[in-house]
């Protein structure tokens, strides 16, 4: 059993079948086990990392020019990848083949990265959580990534963005994806302005596919690609409240405006479409004019590069190359669906990965609640995956207690999501655990809980003696008051009441009715 305040507490990591797919169970004290969705990977690491899981199917495959998921998909290939996912999911093999074959659906999975576990965004599966981490130019150390890594895996993050913008980049990078059991993902052009001692105006077509090349070499799953950051778009940014928010789309704007021309990463597309085809990287369209306020929301220049996306998605399909869209950003509620729409519209039902959106600015210090409030309503109407926001959003660098913060309040965001879908299984956990709190296994809520550690540190603030963990009430309501204990009174009076009507109607010669049969 693992232990302690985190998300795993109470339950164990088990596998299933000759691929081992993981999962979290979780046994009941009525003897009832469920089997919860895993992202901790192994609990015993090596000192080198991870151990390879995917590395003989890789070899199996062989070496090619593209050697993408959906290259083999469009084929009629059902690859071990999908195997995986597909029992991981609860669906058809089938179902997961058809789906990436088409672009609805992407496995971010390099073949340098085997020591990854095959998960799958689109929204025909469940909606999932990408969380960020990264140094900076003056904060942060390897090791602190490494802990940061683990840390958002422990509490559900499906993907991690590796976001370092400072010193050691490429070491940093190497730690973190040896130690990933999730995708890792990258925004190449922070390491290819390193490369050109921060001056975007430098920056050219060689220095990024060189940059690209080391990334897909140590086995980043995903790149974010500002390519739709065209240069006419940058005027319609003019009159906004907050300009342009996206590094990548800063950066690529002003190296637009400096050369006057079109951006290279549009023009040379296909190229960088050629070496992602080489070694399964993903992309992850980045949505450089996304809104950074509420008064900027659903502009023109967030739509016009929306359709931009739209076009450079066809332009990777035609290399076989998997695709997701980036969106916003800063939506009011009111807005949300129209996102939605339009990325569907214009990218071809391309998988949709938003961050947030944040459905108001008032709120520094809980914008992971803002934005969450925002995250379960486009996960509602088909959004593939959310990128969290941490409390530091727009104030500082996230620490260890800030990520659990934000990817507490993004799981609770996903899975609320799920529901409303009615994604086969969404609603199993919650059944388990409401049935567990009717019938006072107090034990049960908290290892069913998201937070199990904070569940029990609350209960036991006011009742900490271990006969309350058998008592039919909490602090709230104490021992008269409970409304769930008065239910379960009333039931028995009236299955009392029923017995001794029926006993003495028997008495008298009459036929007992009994529910399900005369």
């Amino acid at each position: 059993m693992a232990i302690g305040n985190s998300g795993t507490a109470g339950s164990r990591r088990v596998t299933r079948g000759e691929l081992g797919v993981p999962a979290r169970e979780v046994v009941l004290t009525n003897g009832e086990r469920l089997n919860l969705y895993d992202t901790t990977g192994p609990e015993n690491p090596g000192v080198s990392g991870l151990p390879p899981l995917r590395a003989p199917w890789i070899a199996a495959r062989g070496a090619g020019t593209v050697v993408t998921q959906m290259h083999y998909a469009r084929h009629g290939v059902i690859t071990r990848e999908m195997e995986f996912v597909a029992l991981r999911e609860n669906v058809e093999a089938e179902f997961v083949r058809s789906e990436v074959a088409r672009g609805r659906a992407i496995i971010p999975a390099n073949v340098n990265h085997p020591e990854s576990e095959p998960m799958i965004i689109g929204r025909g599966f469940l909606v999932k959580v990408n969380s960020n981490i990264g140094n900076s130019a003056i904060s942060s150390k390897i090791e602190d990534e490494v802990e940061k890594l683990r840390w958002s895996v422990n509490w559900g993050a499906d993907t991690v963005m590796d976001l370092s913008t400072g010193k050691d980049i490429h070491a940093t990078r190497e730690a973190i994806i040896r130690n990933s059991p999730v995708p890792i993902g990258t925004v190449p052009i922070y390491q290819a302005l390193e490369k050109v001692k921060g001056r975007p105006e430098d920056l050219d077509i060689n220095v990024f596919l060189e940059t690209l090349h080391e990334q897909a070499e140590q086995g980043v799953d995903y790149f974010t690609i500002h390519a739709g950051v065209l240069l006419r778009f940058v005027p319609m940014t003019a009159r906004r409240v907050t300009g342009i928010v996206s590094r990548g789309g800063s950066i690529m704007a002003r190296w637009c405006l400096a050369h006057h021309k079109e951006n290279f990463l549009y023009e040379r597309f296909d190229d960088i479409a050629k070496l992602c085809a080489r070694y399964d990287v993903s992309f992850s369209l980045g949505d450089g004019l996304r809104p950074g306020c509420i008064a900027d929301a659903n502009d023109e220049a967030q739509f016009a590069e929306l359709r931009a996306l739209g076009e450079l998605t066809k332009v990777a399909w035609e290399r076989d190359c998997q695709v997701m869209i980036e969106g916003p950003g800063h939506v009011p509620l009111h807005k949300i669906k129209e996102n939605m729409d339009e990325q569907l519209k214009h990218c071809h039902e391309a998988p949709f990965y938003t961050l947030g959106p944040l459905t108001t600015d008032i709120a520094p210090g809980y914008d992971h609640i803002t934005s969450a409030i925002g995250a379960a309503i486009i996960g509602s109407h088909g959004t593939a995956m959310l990128c969290y926001v941490t409390p530091k959003e727009h104030l500082g660098l996230p620490d260890k207690e800030d990520v659990k913060q934000g990817m507490i309040a993004y799981k609770i965001a996903a899975h609320a999501a799920d529901l409303a879908k009615g994604h086969p299984g969404a609603q199993d956990r919650d059944d388990a655990l409401s049935r567990a709190r009717f019938e006072f296994r107090w034990e049960d809520q908290f290892n069913l809980a998201l937070d199990p550690g904070i569940a029990r540190q609350y209960h036991d603030a006011t009742l900490p003696a271990d006969g309350a963990k058998t008592a039919h009430f909490c602090s709230m309501c104490g021992p008269k008051f409970c409304s769930m204990e008065i239910t379960h009174q009333l039931r028995r009076e009236a299955e009392a009441g029923m017995a001794e009507k029926a006993a003495e109607f028997s008495a008298k010669g009459g036929d007992v009715y009994v529910a399900g049969a005369k």
